[in-house]
């Protein structure tokens, strides 16, 4: 149950700025670059595998700018459900596609905290035998990981905060604002 004034009700002017959202559009545009640079000579195909929901606005704008071929196959992975601030243990809830034996995996997700989605995913990909697998997340959290996995792009460090906006929500909440906000009163 929510009470007025709680994180839900806030107001985007009530959510303090942690990375605005030029500096989001340069970073992407960054990614974009290194993710071309490292995958437009493979031998295989490219599948980049975006984690629903909080990666659609960074996927999104990541492959606009991208200029190789690529399949997009999207997963939904839970691990923050309702009004959680601490990862409830990643559950996927979509199965993994079979399209990917043989490809090149490009892991998309908006945060790295715990570990534990792509932890999940990187054992659950090793079933359809793709070709490799690489991980590609917004933010990474300076936070000791109940899960140590590579991830090898990675937009922004943050502080251990619970943060909102760019595709990232609270109980469904605030994933329209054009940056990235940290709710006040949340502790991550």
């Amino acid at each position: 149950m929510t009470t007025p004034g709680s994180a839900i009700n806030q107001l985007p002017e009530d959510i303090p700025v942690l990375i605005d959202a030029d500096r989001i559009a340069q970073r992407v545009s960054e990614l974009a670059t290194e993710l071309e640079r490292d995958l437009g000579e493979l031998d295989a195909e490219v599948t980049l595998v975006p984690v629903m929901t909080g990666s659609m606005l960074f996927v999104s704008d990541l492959i606009r700018q991208l200029k190789i071929p690529m399949r997009i196959e999207p997963v939904t992975v839970q691990s923050y459900p309702g009004t959680a601030t601490h990862s409830r243990g990643a559950r996927l809830q979509t199965p993994i596609p079979e399209v990917l034996r043989g490809t090149h995996v490009v892991i998309i997700d908006d945060i790295l905290d715990s570990g534990g989605t792509l932890n999940i995913l990187r054992n659950l990909l090793g079933a359809v035998e793709p070709r490799s697998v690489r991980a590609c997340v917004l933010l990474k959290k300076s936070v000791t990981r109940s899960h140590e996995v590579d991830c090898e792009y990675s937009g922004f460090d943050i502080p251990d905060k619970f943060v909102v906006g760019y595709g990232l929500d609270y109980d469904g909440f605030h994933r329209n604002l054009p940056y990235i906000g940290s709710l006040r009163n949340i502790e991550s």
